[in-house]
């Protein structure tokens, strides 16, 4: 008995080995990243469709659609391609993965993820998409049937031959307009950050498209959707409107075509020639915000009644240097200035100040004798904007203080006079402060030395007329 026990134990640890290998657990699923495993296509033909690199769209976000924390779980070489009618904009999905297996995350359901993001334009059969939705040529020319053609334009560019261009305007509370911005929405979504869907229904939207009429290989006119705006029309008391854009978009293939302008043209034709009180934009991005800029300060530049307030402003700059007095001036126009641009050209006064920066600039010449002066204007107004009317070295002072109750609630404030020395160390988060505002300012100098080059230049000049 003695030797059977020892000849057990013996082995134990080789079983104990043998144990563990079959037992072992396989590796948490990790799950891979939507932006990683999907490719999107915009398309026209079924040879764009075979062609190996055909148009790609970079989406701002596709983690968004697939559970929390934005990955795809329960796939071996998962690789999805998603094809986007530029005819028709339905869409359709290939999906391809090695292996399919619940690792700890479950599986995400591809179908369901697919279809938040296409809705009714996710087409099931390839065939169908390709002999049917792909060659659909009379959906965009059936869709803008009913709405107003507002203005036409022959565009001509190197890569392409003489076609006609035309903005639409649709109104939203019809079912053509619902279901036309039904099927574009989905690139909306996709392309534009921090965009939602608009409301269809309501009467008070309009859709403004700009569609491009080619003539085909066999002789018939093909309707190209290029690009559209979402307008609401607000009631503005007592008895007029404002105009706000929502949304504003132009298909990749498209832009940097001057497209964008020549909508935006159209729209500023629609705001003077209805006499709306102004035409706003909620929350411009950064480059639609540019396009704009170069925009509103070309027809500025023609505009008569600010003129000379342009030529004061600038005359008070090119006076000494800024830096010897006690206060640099905001030089900002008088009221009445803003007024008369708001009443006669829509633009809003914030946009308008904006607008005025790039005057000022352009009067400058030549700007490198002037440029400091203007930095320091800028800079001015950027610390108005930010700290209050107070932010100068007379007014009132904020420092920071030592606070063992609450660090963020920690602070001094008094006044002092104009010219006053104040002689106050500053602390690390002042400084970070100070570093914040100067990056601003040169920020915005840049940003305005790009519109002015732009505006100013003969080729700048021809694409923003465009």
């Amino acid at each position: 008995m003695g030797q059977k026990q020892k000849h057990a134990l013996k082995s134990d640890p080789n079983d104990e080995t043998k144990k563990k290998r079959r037992v072992g657990f396989s590796g948490i699923d990790a799950g891979v990243e939507a932006k990683d495993c999907i490719r999107i296509f915009l398309v026209s033909s079924k040879e764009e469709f075979d062609a190996p690199e055909s148009f790609i769209i970079n989406p701002v976000d596709l983690n968004s659609y697939f559970d929390d924390d934005g990955k795809i779980y329960g796939y071996e070489g998962l690789k999805i391609n998603i094809w986007v009618s530029r005819i028709s904009f339905y869409a359709y999905a290939d999906i391809a993965f090695d292996s399919s297996a619940d690792r700890g995350k479950g599986i995400t359901d591809l179908k369901v993820a697919l279809q938040a993001i296409f809705a009714e334009t996710l087409v099931d059969n390839k065939d169908e998409f390709l002999q049917k939705y792909l060659m659909d040529k009379d959906f965009v020319s059936k869709s803008i049937s009913t709405g107003e053609i507002l203005k036409h334009k022959a565009f001509k560019h190197a890569d392409s031959d003489d076609s006609n261009v035309e903005v639409v305007r649709l109104k939203a509370g019809n079912m053509a307009t619902g279901q036309l911005y039904s099927h574009i929405i989905p690139l909306v979504l996709l392309l534009v950050d921090g965009s939602s869907p608009i409301d269809v229904t309501d009467s008070m939207w309009e859709l403004y498209v700009v569609v491009q009429k080619k003539t085909d290989q066999q002789g018939e006119i093909q309707c190209l959707l290029l690009g559209f705006t979402a307008i609401y029309r607000f009631y503005h008391y007592p008895d007029n409107s404002r105009l706000r854009l929502g949304q504003i978009l132009v298909l990749p293939p498209y832009q940097h075509k001057g497209y964008g302008r020549y909508l935006l043209e159209v729209l500023n034709d629609v705001a003077i020639a209805e006499n709306v009180f102004d035409l706003t934009v909620e929350e411009p991005l950064d480059n639609f915000q540019h396009v704009r800029s170069c925009v509103d300060t070309q027809r500025l530049l023609g505009f008569e009644p600010i003129q000379h307030l342009v030529t004061k402003a600038v005359s008070l700059l090119k006076d000494g240097k800024l830096s010897k007095r006690t206060h640099s001036p905001r030089l900002t126009p008088p009221p009445s200035a803003v007024e008369d641009v708001r009443k006669h050209l829509k633009i809003t006064k914030t946009q308008f100040l904006k607008c005025w920066e790039v005057l000022i600039y352009i009067g400058l010449n030549p700007i490198d004798k002037y440029l400091e002066n203007f930095v320091s204007v800028i800079s001015e107004r950027v610390k108005y904007d930010i700290l209050g009317k107070d932010s100068g070295t007379a007014g009132k002072q904020l420092i920071e203080v030592p606070c063992n109750v609450n660090e963020e609630m920690s602070f001094v404030m008094f006044k002092s006079g104009a010219g006053e020395d104040i002689a106050v160390q500053m602390d690390d988060n002042q400084t970070s402060q100070e570093e914040q505002l100067r990056k601003l300012v040169q920020d915005r100098v840049k940003e305005i030395q790009l519109i002015a080059e732009k505006v100013t230049s003969p080729l700048g000049s021809s694409e923003v007329a465009n």
